[in-house]
């Protein structure tokens, strides 16, 4: 290595001198030395010798090369690029790139010689080809066992409380318009006269030219409802948390949800991206813990601070318990998260002033952060909506994913929300909506035993027994000796069937996307609305649940023939 470094030395000399000697016209380098002397004196002389005498020489001629350099390509040179442009020495490059963008253009495309060109397929190979082509299908089989019973279908609808289902008039126990505002003849004449005014559709997202003073409006009226700041309304009321989640958490923050939430807040915290944590369905016991271990990680790994959510559902769509939001408030207010709470099938329902489970836990408004809810239900519209402060508002009309990217509600659903909520702020709806929360606690007393085979979901009494959802599952025995769930779906449908068809009540089967992380029991659904609050329908809807589940579920002989719905 030692001995290749001094050769480079040498050679670095030598040009050195050249370039100097070329440049010195009768310098006292060119007069000592010349070619033939210095290559020859040059197996002689060390090459730090060399160097030092290098350093000692004068440097004239190599700054007189610098500055001859520096004229020609500095500022005012020939070659400089001020001199180049002035001189419109730019045309010529710009000619040259038109002149190849033309070539490019005219060239003729690719075309494969006549030896690469496959001979044309025969009729007879076509026909061959396409008799053993098989389609891949779209979805997967589903092998027979696993096949779930057909629902029946509404074939004539009187109103969200009673259909005609199979040839027969039934109380309809599946609709979640609990307080039956959509049948209401100032709600459907608000509507009509919004079409002949706005027509059917809003024909763009809120942010661009989809925002019409009904928007404006009821957003207004749900604010000033709920007793907070401000509103936002969504065109699609699945859409409204899954798009709520996301604007709030991100990668580097922590959602902490209860495992039993239904579908569109799943798909709202994956969504998200965000770390999330669950903890036993309504336990606020296991959310301390969770709580309290979460804290002693963050502290331990020294994590830079996040934002902390906790998610909940005040009514549990596949439970219909109520979430103890009480217990719930009081730890995200000692662990610092916020609280987002989904009141869809509890608004216009639970609460002295139909705000929802909030409300019935005693919590103020502006307790709970964000409060998102259907409009599908009580209000008998479509869409959704997000109430609180002011700031969780306007960050949505940014970040709120269903919001910016999603045609605005159409101008007649928003109007027909708006009066449905007035009816409801009006004693009269305050009247129906304890009707309402009666009604569903009667149920919940009546079935409290449980018919035969069938469990109740939830509590039996207290302020949680005004959930209008009412889930009976099956006694763990009876689920067990039944066998896979596609059995146990078709003995609940045998019992739905039967309550139909003998006793004029329709009920449902509740069912769940593939994509559903949870799927819960297979169970009965009710949801209790005004129609039910009707005298003796109430005991006539629990008796027809125990004699046929006593039939399928009980081994029984089978129960009298109840006749129809009072």
């Amino acid at each position: 290595m030692r001995r290749l470094t001094r050769k480079a030395c040498l050679l670095a000399a030598l040009g050195l001198c050249a370039v100097a000697w070329s440049k010195a016209a009768e310098g006292p380098l060119r007069r000592a030395l010349s070619f033939s002397s210095l290559a020859t004196s040059l197996r002689d002389v060390d090459a730090g010798k060399i160097i030092q005498a290098l350093q000692e020489m004068r440097l004239r001629p190599i700054r007189q090369a610098w500055a001859e350099f520096w004229d020609i390509f500095g500022p005012g040179g020939r070659l400089h690029p001020d001199w180049f442009i002035e001189h419109q020495g730019h045309l010529f490059i710009e000619g040259g790139l038109m002149a190849i963008i033309l070539v490019l253009f005219f060239q003729s495309g690719y075309r494969p010689s006549k030896e690469q060109e496959e001979e044309p397929l025969t009729e007879r190979e076509i026909d061959e080809l396409c008799r053993e082509w098989k389609p891949e299908p779209l979805v997967p089989d589903i092998a027979e066992e696993d096949q779930l019973p057909e629902p029946p279908v509404i074939q004539e609808w009187e109103n969200s409380h009673w259909v005609t289902v199979a040839g027969r008039r039934a109380l309809n126990l599946t609709a979640a318009d609990f307080l039956g505002l959509s049948n209401d003849p100032s709600v459907a004449a608000a509507a009509r006269a919004t079409v002949e005014r706005y027509g059917v559709g809003s024909c763009g997202p809120r942010g661009f030219y989809g925002t019409f003073d009904v928007h404006l409006q009821l957003e207004q009226d749900l604010a000033a409802f709920m007793g907070e700041e401000e509103a936002i309304i969504y065109s699609y009321d699945i859409a409204t948390v899954a798009s709520v989640i996301p604007a709030f958490a991100s990668r580097a923050d922590i959602l902490v949800m209860d495992e039993g939430c239904s579908y569109p807040i799943q798909q709202g915290a994956k969504l998200s991206r965000a770390r999330v944590f669950t903890f036993k369905h309504n336990d606020a016991g296991d959310l301390a813990a969770l709580l309290g271990r979460i804290e002693a990680e963050e502290a331990r790994e020294r994590k830079p601070l996040c934002r902390r959510m906790i998610v909940v559902e005040g009514v549990y769509s596949n439970t219909g318990e109520v979430a103890p939001l009480r217990r719930i408030y009081e730890l995200k207010e000692r662990y610092k998260y916020r609280l987002c709470v989904e009141e869809t099938l509890s608004f216009g329902v639970m609460g002295e002033r139909g705000r929802g489970a909030c409300e019935a836990a005693g919590l103020e408004p502006g307790q709970v952060e964000i409060i998102c809810a259907s409009m599908s239900g009580a209000l008998g519209s479509v869409g959704g909506f997000c109430v609180g402060h002011s700031e969780v508002c306007d960050h949505q009309r940014l970040c709120g994913q269903g919001y910016c990217f999603s045609a605005s509600l159409p101008p007649y659903l928003a109007t027909a929300a708006i009066a449905a909520l007035r009816i409801l702020g009006t004693p009269d709806g305050q009247a129906l909506a304890r009707r309402v929360r009666g009604a569903a606690a009667e149920l919940r007393a009546a079935l409290a035993a449980g018919p035969p085979g069938l469990v109740l979901a939830g509590a039996a009494d207290g302020p949680a027994a005004a959930s209008p959802v009412v889930h009976l599952h099956l006694d763990p025995s009876v689920e067990s000796r039944l066998g896979p769930r596609p059995a146990v779906a078709a003995a609940l449908q045998r019992v739905a069937d039967i309550l139909l068809q003998r006793y004029g009540v329709f009920v449902a089967l509740p069912r769940y996307s593939v994509l559903d992380e949870v799927h819960p029991r297979q169970s009965i659904k009710l949801v209790a609305n005004a129609a039910l609050a009707s005298e003796g329908r109430v005991e006539h809807v629990a008796s027809a649940l125990r004699e046929a589940a006593a039939e399928v579920l009980g081994g029984s002989d089978g129960g009298s023939d109840g006749g129809g719905a009072a």
